[in-house]
């Protein structure tokens, strides 16, 4: 893919591909039999599909770097370096049927189940077109199976139990995958949600996706054991995979969903992969300091899109043809930066009016009055209204 030395991390700037490093991504999925089998039987218009769905998610966020380089935006949280994760566990659902929960650095999941990318930039930008309307920038729609998430991390992890139990119990053959982060595995409400989900074997899945660091704290000074014992405390099933490789996530994510639709409970993916940046934006700077650079450069090497674009091309992919594609993706942000900035522009499209802000937040208000208007009353000075003496 083409490179952006303005906003891209300085280890992607003059990628090329390391010795070794074609052999170690092959092998990550050929000593699996069914992880091998898996990705075989993927044609070339599903391989160029995730090619797309990788550069579609990397163009979305240096839009949103760029934005906030040009003062449009104060700040962006990015997946910059993870988008294998994301965009291999969303091309192995069933995206007609089945339901996603991204964090908000899954942002390419969004995209992937069929939002348009205009509308996600319309959400950072809080036009009153935007899905949310101006509210909130974390991006959602239940037309296309995507719950908004929240800022309070594993947030959705609880709510992903329930919903996986809503498919059971009307016996959809449909899965319900959130992804958390490794920090976020240290919160309540991801242990209440594990642990529900469990107890109740619903189909639901969850990639706890591990970056290496919890905002500014490195995995090894917030977990103490194998991340992979999740899955064993919980007794539910783990898959562990590369989560730079968008194939291997693909082949984990598949195993996952088959185990979680045919009725054999929750099922937790191990997917290790690294942020590229910040927590932030905002915060670049202090985050290089976090690692020592052997690290930086260690994953700067397995960049996910220069490997499987290195893949593709050693599996028989033709240059132009992944160069076409990724002209496709560019022209395609290419116009959903214009609509998005255009709503920016169009006063009309801004959140200004009160009516706007405050659409669907009294909704069935009227209803609820008429119903409350009607119920019985209890006679003034009737001792039940009265508060109990102590």
């Amino acid at each position: 893919m083409k490179r952006y030395p303005m906003f891209d991390p300085p280890e992607y700037v003059d990628w090329t591909l390391a010795p070794g490093l074609i052999e170690e991504y092959e092998n990550t999925i050929s000593r699996d039999p069914q992880r091998a089998k898996i990705v075989s039987e993927l044609n070339q218009t599903q391989l160029l599909d995730m090619y797309a769905g990788l550069l579609r998610f990397r163009l979305h966020d240096i839009t949103l770097r760029r934005w906030v380089k040009q003062g449009i935006l104060a700040k962006a949280w990015l997946g910059t370096g993870e988008e294998a994760v994301t965009i291999g566990s969303v091309h192995a659902l069933d995206r007609k049927t089945d339901k996603v929960g991204p964090m908000i650095r899954n942002a390419g999941a969004c995209h992937e189940m069929g939002m348009p990318v205009a509308d996600m930039l319309r959400e950072y930008l809080a036009t009153a077109d935007s899905p949310s309307k101006g509210k909130d920038l974390h991006l959602g729609s239940m037309l296309h199976g995507v719950i908004a998430p929240v800022s309070q991390v594993a947030a959705l992890t609880p709510v992903f139990a329930g919903i996986a139990l809503a498919l059971k119990q009307r016996g959809e053959c449909a899965v319900a995958l959130t992804w958390v982060g490794d920090g976020a595995t240290k919160t309540t409400a991801f242990h209440e949600g594990i642990n529900l989900a469990a107890v109740l074997h619903v189909p639901a899945i969850y990639v706890l996706q591990n970056n290496q660091v919890a905002l500014g704290t490195r995995f090894d000074r917030h977990q103490a054991g194998p991340f992979t014992a999740w899955a064993q405390a919980y007794g539910v099933a783990g898959f562990s995979c590369n989560g730079n490789s968008v194939l291997d996530t693909y082949a984990a994510t598949k195993l996952a969903a088959d185990l979680a639709r045919s009725g054999r409970g929750p099922a937790i993916i191990f997917a290790e992969t690294f942020r590229m940046g910040g927590h932030a934006t905002q915060d670049e700077r202090e985050a290089r300091e976090i690692f020592a650079p052997e690290v930086w450069e260690y994953w700067g090497k397995r960049d996910p899109i220069g490997m499987y674009e290195s893949y593709l091309e050693r599996h028989g992919v033709p240059r132009p043809l992944l160069e076409e594609t990724e002209q496709n993706v560019i022209d395609e942000i290419s116009q959903a930066e214009k609509d998005a900035l255009e709503s920016l522009a169009n006063r009309d499209h801004t959140v200004s009016r009160l009516e706007v802000l405050t659409e669907g937040l009294y909704a069935g208000k009227e209803a609820a009055t008429a119903e409350t208007s009607s119920a019985p009353k209890l006679p003034k000075g009737d001792s039940t209204r009265r508060m109990p003496s102590r």
